[in-house]
Protein backbone atom coordinates (compact mmCIF):
# COMPACT_ATOMS: atom_id res chain seq x y z
CA UNK A 1 0.00 0.00 0.00
CA UNK A 2 1.47 3.49 -0.71
CA UNK A 3 2.15 5.49 2.02
CA UNK A 4 0.80 8.49 0.52
CA UNK A 5 -2.60 6.85 0.97
CA UNK A 6 -2.47 6.94 4.72
CA UNK A 7 -2.34 10.47 4.68
CA UNK A 8 -4.94 11.37 2.56
CA UNK A 9 -7.64 11.28 5.13
CA UNK A 10 -8.25 13.77 8.01
CA UNK A 11 -6.64 12.24 11.50
CA UNK A 12 -7.84 13.48 14.60
CA UNK A 13 -4.92 15.44 16.16
CA UNK A 14 -6.47 14.51 19.29
CA UNK A 15 -5.64 11.10 18.58
CA UNK A 16 -2.34 11.47 16.67
CA UNK A 17 -0.84 14.13 18.76
CA UNK A 18 -1.78 14.52 21.98
CA UNK A 19 -4.48 12.11 23.67
CA UNK A 20 -3.46 8.71 25.61
CA UNK A 21 -3.59 5.32 23.92
CA UNK A 22 -5.74 4.71 27.34
CA UNK A 23 -8.40 6.83 26.51
CA UNK A 24 -8.28 6.59 22.70
CA UNK A 25 -9.15 2.62 23.26
CA UNK A 26 -11.93 3.55 25.31
CA UNK A 27 -13.48 5.35 22.47
CA UNK A 28 -12.55 3.24 19.61
CA UNK A 29 -14.67 1.13 17.71
CA UNK A 30 -12.60 -2.18 18.66
CA UNK A 31 -14.01 -1.30 22.39
CA UNK A 32 -17.47 0.25 21.53
CA UNK A 33 -18.72 -2.30 19.52
CA UNK A 34 -17.28 -4.89 21.59
CA UNK A 35 -19.03 -3.53 24.99
CA UNK A 36 -22.30 -3.64 23.02
CA UNK A 37 -21.79 -7.50 22.19
CA UNK A 38 -20.86 -7.74 26.11
CA UNK A 39 -24.51 -6.11 26.85
CA UNK A 40 -26.38 -8.42 24.55
CA UNK A 41 -24.56 -11.26 26.70
CA UNK A 42 -25.27 -9.50 29.51
CA UNK A 43 -28.75 -9.33 28.51
CA UNK A 44 -29.15 -13.06 27.60
CA UNK A 45 -28.01 -14.67 30.61
CA UNK A 46 -30.56 -11.98 32.64
CA UNK A 47 -33.17 -13.35 30.79
CA UNK A 48 -31.84 -17.07 30.65
CA UNK A 49 -31.68 -16.79 34.65
CA UNK A 50 -35.31 -15.32 34.98
CA UNK A 51 -36.77 -18.55 32.91
CA UNK A 52 -36.49 -17.78 29.21
CA UNK A 53 -35.40 -20.35 26.87
CA UNK A 54 -31.75 -19.49 26.48
CA UNK A 55 -29.27 -22.25 26.56
CA UNK A 56 -25.40 -21.72 28.27
CA UNK A 57 -24.55 -23.37 24.64
CA UNK A 58 -25.61 -19.99 23.01
CA UNK A 59 -24.17 -17.48 25.85
CA UNK A 60 -20.72 -19.33 25.19
CA UNK A 61 -20.92 -18.79 21.70
CA UNK A 62 -21.73 -15.57 21.72
CA UNK A 63 -19.00 -14.62 24.47
CA UNK A 64 -16.15 -16.48 22.65
CA UNK A 65 -16.97 -13.61 19.87
CA UNK A 66 -17.36 -10.28 21.79
CA UNK A 67 -14.09 -9.18 20.11
CA UNK A 68 -13.97 -10.83 16.91
CA UNK A 69 -15.58 -8.08 15.03
CA UNK A 70 -15.30 -8.01 11.07
CA UNK A 71 -15.71 -4.11 10.70
CA UNK A 72 -15.83 -4.31 6.95
CA UNK A 73 -18.96 -6.54 6.84
CA UNK A 74 -20.18 -4.70 9.75
CA UNK A 75 -19.86 -1.32 7.46
CA UNK A 76 -21.09 -3.27 4.26
CA UNK A 77 -24.28 -4.50 5.74
CA UNK A 78 -25.05 -0.92 7.37
CA UNK A 79 -25.05 0.31 3.91
CA UNK A 80 -27.68 -1.85 3.18
CA UNK A 81 -29.79 -1.34 6.41
CA UNK A 82 -29.04 2.18 7.53
CA UNK A 83 -29.02 1.19 10.74
CA UNK A 84 -25.69 0.34 12.70
CA UNK A 85 -27.54 -1.94 15.38
CA UNK A 86 -28.55 -4.00 13.02
CA UNK A 87 -26.11 -3.85 11.05
CA UNK A 88 -23.96 -5.12 13.97
CA UNK A 89 -26.81 -7.41 15.71
CA UNK A 90 -26.41 -9.54 11.94
CA UNK A 91 -22.97 -9.82 11.51
CA UNK A 92 -22.84 -11.07 15.09
CA UNK A 93 -25.31 -13.69 14.73
CA UNK A 94 -23.37 -14.50 11.31
CA UNK A 95 -20.79 -15.18 14.00
CA UNK A 96 -22.72 -16.87 16.49
CA UNK A 97 -25.64 -19.09 14.45
CA UNK A 98 -27.00 -21.34 17.51
CA UNK A 99 -27.42 -18.05 19.54
CA UNK A 100 -28.70 -15.63 16.26
CA UNK A 101 -32.34 -16.36 17.59
CA UNK A 102 -31.85 -14.42 21.36
CA UNK A 103 -29.30 -11.62 20.06
CA UNK A 104 -30.77 -8.27 21.32
CA UNK A 105 -34.19 -10.34 22.36
CA UNK A 106 -36.65 -7.50 23.48
CA UNK A 107 -34.02 -5.21 23.29
CA UNK A 108 -34.21 -1.19 21.40
CA UNK A 109 -31.25 0.22 19.70
CA UNK A 110 -30.07 2.49 22.94
CA UNK A 111 -29.80 -0.45 25.00
CA UNK A 112 -26.55 -1.49 23.62
CA UNK A 113 -25.81 2.32 22.56
CA UNK A 114 -26.81 4.26 25.83
CA UNK A 115 -25.53 1.29 28.18
CA UNK A 116 -22.14 1.71 25.94
CA UNK A 117 -21.98 5.36 26.81
CA UNK A 118 -22.33 4.93 30.27
CA UNK A 119 -19.41 2.42 30.83
CA UNK A 120 -17.45 4.08 28.61
CA UNK A 121 -17.90 7.88 30.90
CA UNK A 122 -17.64 5.86 33.51
CA UNK A 123 -14.48 4.60 32.78
CA UNK A 124 -13.23 7.65 30.88
CA UNK A 125 -13.70 9.38 34.41
CA UNK A 126 -11.67 6.33 36.26
CA UNK A 127 -8.81 7.54 34.01
CA UNK A 128 -8.97 11.68 34.66
CA UNK A 129 -9.58 11.59 38.50
CA UNK A 130 -6.05 9.94 38.80
CA UNK A 131 -4.42 12.25 36.57
CA UNK A 132 -5.76 15.36 38.32
CA UNK A 133 -4.33 13.99 41.98
CA UNK A 134 -1.44 13.70 39.77
CA UNK A 135 -0.96 17.12 39.31
CA UNK A 136 -2.64 18.17 43.02
CA UNK A 137 0.40 16.24 44.31
CA UNK A 138 3.06 17.50 42.39
CA UNK A 139 1.61 21.13 43.11
CA UNK A 140 1.24 20.28 46.55
CA UNK A 141 5.30 19.24 46.55
CA UNK A 142 5.81 22.81 44.34
CA UNK A 143 3.43 24.73 47.43
CA UNK A 144 5.81 23.48 50.46
CA UNK A 145 8.77 24.37 48.88
CA UNK A 146 8.30 27.16 47.57
CA UNK A 147 5.52 28.51 50.64
CA UNK A 148 7.75 31.11 52.36
CA UNK A 149 9.16 32.54 48.85
CA UNK A 150 7.96 36.34 48.46
CA UNK A 151 6.64 37.50 45.45
CA UNK A 152 4.91 40.32 43.97
CA UNK A 153 1.16 39.55 43.95
CA UNK A 154 -1.10 41.50 41.26
CA UNK A 155 -4.59 42.42 41.16
CA UNK A 156 -5.70 43.87 37.83
CA UNK A 157 -2.53 42.78 36.44
CA UNK A 158 -0.55 45.47 38.17
CA UNK A 159 1.66 44.89 41.44
CA UNK A 160 -0.15 44.31 44.25
CA UNK A 161 0.63 43.38 48.17
CA UNK A 162 3.14 40.38 48.10
CA UNK A 163 2.22 36.79 48.04
CA UNK A 164 4.45 33.85 47.87
CA UNK A 165 4.95 31.50 45.11
CA UNK A 166 3.64 29.01 47.24
CA UNK A 167 0.66 30.14 48.15
CA UNK A 168 -0.21 31.46 44.64
CA UNK A 169 -0.06 27.65 43.13
CA UNK A 170 -2.54 27.08 46.21
CA UNK A 171 -5.09 28.93 44.13
CA UNK A 172 -4.52 26.25 41.46
CA UNK A 173 -4.41 23.63 43.71
CA UNK A 174 -8.08 24.54 45.14
CA UNK A 175 -9.11 24.92 41.61
CA UNK A 176 -8.36 21.21 40.25
CA UNK A 177 -9.55 19.66 43.91
CA UNK A 178 -13.36 21.78 43.00
CA UNK A 179 -13.36 19.92 39.54
CA UNK A 180 -11.89 16.86 41.17
CA UNK A 181 -14.96 16.51 43.76
CA UNK A 182 -17.45 17.63 40.44
CA UNK A 183 -16.19 14.56 38.19
CA UNK A 184 -15.80 12.07 41.38
CA UNK A 185 -19.56 13.06 42.02
CA UNK A 186 -20.74 12.72 38.09
CA UNK A 187 -18.84 9.07 38.35
CA UNK A 188 -20.78 8.46 41.64
CA UNK A 189 -23.84 9.91 40.18
CA UNK A 190 -23.75 7.75 36.75
CA UNK A 191 -26.15 4.75 36.55
CA UNK A 192 -26.86 2.13 34.12
CA UNK A 193 -29.98 2.97 31.81
CA UNK A 194 -30.33 -0.70 32.17
CA UNK A 195 -33.69 -2.65 30.07
CA UNK A 196 -36.07 -0.13 29.05
CA UNK A 197 -37.23 -1.18 26.02
CA UNK A 198 -38.19 1.10 23.02
CA UNK A 199 -39.71 4.36 24.71
CA UNK A 200 -38.87 3.44 28.70
CA UNK A 201 -42.13 1.47 29.46
CA UNK A 202 -40.61 -1.71 29.12
CA UNK A 203 -43.44 -3.08 27.34
CA UNK A 204 -41.17 -5.55 25.19
CA UNK A 205 -40.31 -6.99 28.49
CA UNK A 206 -43.10 -7.33 29.89
CA UNK A 207 -44.28 -9.44 26.58
CA UNK A 208 -41.49 -11.53 26.91
CA UNK A 209 -42.41 -12.23 30.80
CA UNK A 210 -46.32 -12.81 29.64
CA UNK A 211 -46.53 -9.55 32.20
CA UNK A 212 -44.59 -10.24 35.30
CA UNK A 213 -43.53 -7.07 35.92
CA UNK A 214 -41.26 -8.02 39.06
CA UNK A 215 -39.26 -10.22 36.18
CA UNK A 216 -38.70 -7.29 34.26
CA UNK A 217 -37.74 -4.88 37.28
CA UNK A 218 -35.40 -8.14 38.09
CA UNK A 219 -33.85 -8.16 34.68
CA UNK A 220 -33.50 -4.18 34.70
CA UNK A 221 -31.29 -5.28 38.26
CA UNK A 222 -29.68 -8.02 37.22
CA UNK A 223 -28.20 -6.55 33.62
CA UNK A 224 -27.31 -2.96 36.15
CA UNK A 225 -25.12 -5.66 38.14
CA UNK A 226 -23.29 -7.46 35.05
CA UNK A 227 -22.33 -4.06 33.72
CA UNK A 228 -21.01 -2.95 37.18
CA UNK A 229 -23.57 -0.46 38.21
CA UNK A 230 -25.28 -0.31 41.83
CA UNK A 231 -28.19 1.39 39.71
CA UNK A 232 -29.82 2.20 36.42
CA UNK A 233 -32.01 5.26 36.39
CA UNK A 234 -35.70 4.54 37.13
CA UNK A 235 -37.10 6.52 34.35
CA UNK A 236 -35.96 7.19 30.90
CA UNK A 237 -37.32 7.72 27.42
CA UNK A 238 -35.97 5.71 24.64
CA UNK A 239 -32.61 7.18 26.11
CA UNK A 240 -31.04 7.83 29.29
CA UNK A 241 -31.24 12.00 30.22
CA UNK A 242 -29.17 13.85 28.08
CA UNK A 243 -28.34 15.80 31.38
CA UNK A 244 -26.71 12.98 32.06
CA UNK A 245 -24.18 14.23 29.88
CA UNK A 246 -24.10 17.97 30.66
CA UNK A 247 -23.09 17.36 34.35
CA UNK A 248 -20.78 15.47 32.90
CA UNK A 249 -19.34 17.54 29.99
CA UNK A 250 -20.30 20.39 32.46
CA UNK A 251 -17.53 18.88 34.66
CA UNK A 252 -14.92 18.67 31.92
CA UNK A 253 -15.57 22.15 30.88
CA UNK A 254 -15.37 23.70 34.23
CA UNK A 255 -11.68 21.47 34.59
CA UNK A 256 -11.08 23.44 31.18
CA UNK A 257 -10.90 26.76 33.15
CA UNK A 258 -9.21 25.90 35.66
CA UNK A 259 -6.31 24.83 33.53
CA UNK A 260 -6.40 27.75 31.12
CA UNK A 261 -6.17 30.21 34.24
CA UNK A 262 -3.46 28.69 35.74
CA UNK A 263 -1.46 27.84 32.41
CA UNK A 264 -2.39 31.59 31.77
CA UNK A 265 -0.72 32.37 34.81
CA UNK A 266 2.52 30.43 34.17
CA UNK A 267 2.49 32.31 30.41
CA UNK A 268 2.49 35.54 31.92
CA UNK A 269 4.75 34.43 34.81
CA UNK A 270 7.50 33.33 32.25
CA UNK A 271 6.99 36.86 30.52
CA UNK A 272 7.94 38.42 33.66
CA UNK A 273 11.30 35.08 33.56
CA UNK A 274 10.12 34.71 37.06
CA UNK A 275 8.89 30.82 36.58
CA UNK A 276 9.13 28.60 33.92
CA UNK A 277 7.75 25.20 32.75
CA UNK A 278 10.44 22.33 31.80
CA UNK A 279 12.38 23.16 28.52
CA UNK A 280 14.35 20.40 27.33
CA UNK A 281 18.11 20.45 26.35
CA UNK A 282 17.31 20.22 22.83
CA UNK A 283 13.94 22.12 22.86
CA UNK A 284 14.10 24.80 20.36
CA UNK A 285 11.40 27.73 21.27
CA UNK A 286 11.50 29.59 17.40
CA UNK A 287 12.43 28.55 14.20
CA UNK A 288 13.45 32.60 13.89
CA UNK A 289 14.75 33.75 17.58
CA UNK A 290 17.11 30.92 19.14
CA UNK A 291 17.37 32.43 22.44
CA UNK A 292 13.38 31.92 23.04
CA UNK A 293 11.77 29.51 25.59
CA UNK A 294 8.67 29.64 24.68
CA UNK A 295 5.92 28.25 27.03
CA UNK A 296 4.42 25.97 24.65
CA UNK A 297 3.29 23.43 26.94
CA UNK A 298 0.94 25.74 28.62
CA UNK A 299 0.01 27.09 25.88
CA UNK A 300 -0.97 23.79 24.40
CA UNK A 301 -3.04 23.58 27.51
CA UNK A 302 -4.85 26.79 26.95
CA UNK A 303 -5.89 25.76 23.42
CA UNK A 304 -7.23 22.50 24.62
CA UNK A 305 -8.65 23.66 27.18
CA UNK A 306 -10.73 26.48 25.43
CA UNK A 307 -11.99 23.19 23.24
CA UNK A 308 -13.02 21.66 26.35
CA UNK A 309 -14.60 24.72 27.58
CA UNK A 310 -17.22 25.41 24.21
CA UNK A 311 -18.03 21.79 24.06
CA UNK A 312 -20.19 22.09 26.95
CA UNK A 313 -23.04 24.58 25.24
CA UNK A 314 -23.04 21.15 22.55
CA UNK A 315 -24.18 19.01 25.30
CA UNK A 316 -26.22 21.77 26.71
CA UNK A 317 -28.04 22.63 23.99
CA UNK A 318 -28.24 18.48 22.84
CA UNK A 319 -30.47 18.00 25.93
CA UNK A 320 -32.64 21.09 25.70
CA UNK A 321 -34.17 20.12 22.01
CA UNK A 322 -34.26 16.50 22.74
CA UNK A 323 -38.11 16.36 22.23
CA UNK A 324 -40.44 14.18 24.08
CA UNK A 325 -39.01 11.06 24.23
CA UNK A 326 -36.10 11.23 21.79
CA UNK A 327 -34.71 12.67 18.82
CA UNK A 328 -32.04 11.02 16.76
CA UNK A 329 -30.32 14.67 16.32
CA UNK A 330 -28.01 13.85 19.50
CA UNK A 331 -26.43 11.29 17.63
CA UNK A 332 -24.12 12.54 15.11
CA UNK A 333 -23.36 15.60 18.15
CA UNK A 334 -22.79 12.93 20.71
CA UNK A 335 -20.46 11.17 18.38
CA UNK A 336 -18.10 14.21 18.38
CA UNK A 337 -19.03 15.58 22.24
CA UNK A 338 -18.41 13.28 24.39
CA UNK A 339 -15.07 11.46 22.52
CA UNK A 340 -13.65 15.03 22.13
CA UNK A 341 -14.22 16.18 25.75
CA UNK A 342 -12.58 13.31 27.09
CA UNK A 343 -9.53 12.98 24.99
CA UNK A 344 -9.10 16.58 25.22
CA UNK A 345 -9.60 16.55 28.94
CA UNK A 346 -6.96 13.49 28.72
CA UNK A 347 -4.16 15.29 26.78
CA UNK A 348 -4.35 18.70 28.78
CA UNK A 349 -4.03 16.72 32.08
CA UNK A 350 -1.39 14.74 30.67
CA UNK A 351 0.84 18.45 29.48
CA UNK A 352 -0.01 19.78 32.75
CA UNK A 353 1.24 16.93 34.73
CA UNK A 354 4.61 17.28 33.04
CA UNK A 355 4.96 20.72 33.40
CA UNK A 356 3.96 20.57 37.07
CA UNK A 357 6.41 17.79 37.45
CA UNK A 358 9.14 20.40 36.48
CA UNK A 359 7.97 24.08 37.41
CA UNK A 360 11.18 25.88 37.48
CA UNK A 361 11.29 29.40 39.95
CA UNK A 362 14.24 31.93 39.72
CA UNK A 363 14.42 33.60 43.09
CA UNK A 364 16.84 36.45 41.76
CA UNK A 365 14.37 37.57 39.55
CA UNK A 366 11.60 37.63 41.85
CA UNK A 367 13.62 39.51 44.10
CA UNK A 368 14.69 41.69 41.66
CA UNK A 369 11.22 42.83 40.92
CA UNK A 370 10.30 42.94 44.50
CA UNK A 371 12.61 45.94 44.46
CA UNK A 372 11.24 47.66 42.04
CA UNK A 373 7.94 47.69 43.77
CA UNK A 374 8.56 47.41 47.43
CA UNK A 375 10.06 51.06 47.98
CA UNK A 376 6.09 52.51 47.24
CA UNK A 377 4.82 49.34 48.63
CA UNK A 378 6.59 50.32 52.55
CA UNK A 379 5.71 53.67 52.51
CA UNK A 380 2.91 53.00 55.10
CA UNK A 381 4.92 50.99 57.17
CA UNK A 382 7.67 54.03 57.10
CA UNK A 383 4.59 56.60 57.75
CA UNK A 384 3.95 54.53 60.84
CA UNK A 385 7.48 53.86 61.97
CA UNK A 386 8.12 57.87 61.80
CA UNK A 387 5.21 58.44 64.02
CA UNK A 388 6.44 55.93 66.76
CA UNK A 389 9.39 58.28 66.77
CA UNK A 390 7.26 61.00 67.34
CA UNK A 391 7.11 62.43 63.65
CA UNK A 392 4.15 63.94 62.55
CA UNK A 393 2.05 61.71 60.10
CA UNK A 394 0.61 64.74 57.66
CA UNK A 395 4.50 65.98 57.56
CA UNK A 396 5.96 62.70 56.77
CA UNK A 397 3.31 61.62 54.22
CA UNK A 398 3.80 64.72 52.46
CA UNK A 399 8.13 63.69 52.52
CA UNK A 400 7.01 60.34 51.87
CA UNK A 401 5.01 61.95 48.70
CA UNK A 402 7.60 64.00 47.15
CA UNK A 403 10.24 61.52 47.45
CA UNK A 404 8.10 58.53 45.64
CA UNK A 405 7.15 61.19 42.97
CA UNK A 406 10.81 61.69 42.18
CA UNK A 407 11.33 57.99 42.08
CA UNK A 408 8.49 57.08 40.24
CA UNK A 409 9.84 59.82 37.47
CA UNK A 410 13.59 57.76 37.65
CA UNK A 411 11.56 54.61 36.56
CA UNK A 412 9.13 55.98 33.91
CA UNK A 413 10.68 58.73 32.53
CA UNK A 414 14.23 57.73 32.82
CA UNK A 415 14.00 53.78 32.73
CA UNK A 416 16.22 53.74 35.91
CA UNK A 417 16.13 52.02 38.82
CA UNK A 418 13.55 52.86 41.94
CA UNK A 419 15.56 54.70 44.08
CA UNK A 420 13.06 56.04 46.58
CA UNK A 421 15.02 53.79 49.65
CA UNK A 422 18.04 56.04 48.74
CA UNK A 423 15.83 59.58 48.71
CA UNK A 424 14.92 58.68 52.36
CA UNK A 425 18.24 57.59 53.22
CA UNK A 426 19.51 60.65 52.25
CA UNK A 427 16.88 63.07 53.65
CA UNK A 428 17.83 64.41 57.16
CA UNK A 429 14.11 64.05 58.21
CA UNK A 430 14.22 60.30 58.66
CA UNK A 431 16.94 59.38 60.62
CA UNK A 432 15.63 58.99 63.81
CA UNK A 433 14.31 55.48 61.93
CA UNK A 434 17.65 54.92 59.23
CA UNK A 435 18.40 51.81 61.53
CA UNK A 436 14.85 50.37 61.51
CA UNK A 437 14.88 50.79 57.34
CA UNK A 438 16.14 47.51 56.37
CA UNK A 439 13.85 45.34 58.46
CA UNK A 440 11.27 47.62 57.13
CA UNK A 441 11.84 46.84 53.90
CA UNK A 442 12.46 42.74 54.28
CA UNK A 443 10.20 41.50 52.06
CA UNK A 444 9.16 38.29 54.92
CA UNK A 445 7.28 41.29 56.58
CA UNK A 446 4.94 41.78 53.68
CA UNK A 447 3.74 38.25 52.99
CA UNK A 448 1.10 38.01 56.01
CA UNK A 449 -0.10 34.43 56.70
CA UNK A 450 0.96 33.07 53.29
CA UNK A 451 3.27 30.37 54.62
CA UNK A 452 0.89 29.01 57.18
CA UNK A 453 -1.90 29.17 54.87
CA UNK A 454 0.28 26.72 53.03
CA UNK A 455 0.70 24.51 55.58
CA UNK A 456 -3.00 24.61 57.00
CA UNK A 457 -4.42 24.07 53.18
CA UNK A 458 -2.77 21.07 52.50
CA UNK A 459 -2.93 19.74 55.91
CA UNK A 460 -6.66 20.03 55.96
CA UNK A 461 -8.11 20.18 52.24
CA UNK A 462 -5.38 18.62 49.74
CA UNK A 463 -3.66 15.52 52.05
CA UNK A 464 -7.41 13.98 52.45
CA UNK A 465 -8.17 13.81 48.54
CA UNK A 466 -4.72 12.54 48.03
CA UNK A 467 -5.34 9.88 50.53
CA UNK A 468 -7.93 8.22 48.29
CA UNK A 469 -5.32 7.86 45.41
CA UNK A 470 -2.41 6.48 46.87
CA UNK A 471 -1.64 3.73 44.58
CA UNK A 472 -1.73 5.55 41.03
CA UNK A 473 0.40 8.25 43.27
CA UNK A 474 2.76 5.82 43.56
CA UNK A 475 3.00 4.52 40.09
CA UNK A 476 3.12 8.51 38.94
CA UNK A 477 6.27 9.36 42.03
CA UNK A 478 8.75 7.46 39.99
CA UNK A 479 7.98 8.83 36.31
CA UNK A 480 8.68 11.48 34.81
CA UNK A 481 6.72 12.02 31.29
CA UNK A 482 8.02 13.54 28.26
CA UNK A 483 5.56 15.49 26.56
Amino acid sequence: MSTIGVYEGYKSPLSTRYASKEMQFLFSDQHKFATWRQLWVWLAKAEQSLGLEITDEQITEMQEHVNDIDFDAAAAEERLTRHDVMAHVHIFAKQCPKAAPIIHLGATSCYVGDNTDLLILRDAIDLLLPRIASIVYCLKNFALKYKSQPTLGFTHLQPAQLTTVGKRSCLWIQDLLMDERALRRCREDLRCRGVKGTTGTQASFLQLFNGDGEKVKQLDLLVTQLSGFDKSYPVTGQTYSRKVDVEVIGAIASLGTSIHKMCSDLRILASRKEMEEPFESTQIGSSAMPYKRNPMRSERCCALARHMITLFSNAANTHATQWLERTLDDSANRRLTLSEAFLSADAVLLTLLNISQGLVVYPKVIERHISQELPFMSTENIIMAMVKKGGDRQVCHEKIRVLSHEAGAQVKQFGKDNDLVDRIRKDPYFEPILNQLDEILDAQTFIGRASAQVDDFICDEVKPILANYEESLKRIQNVQLNI
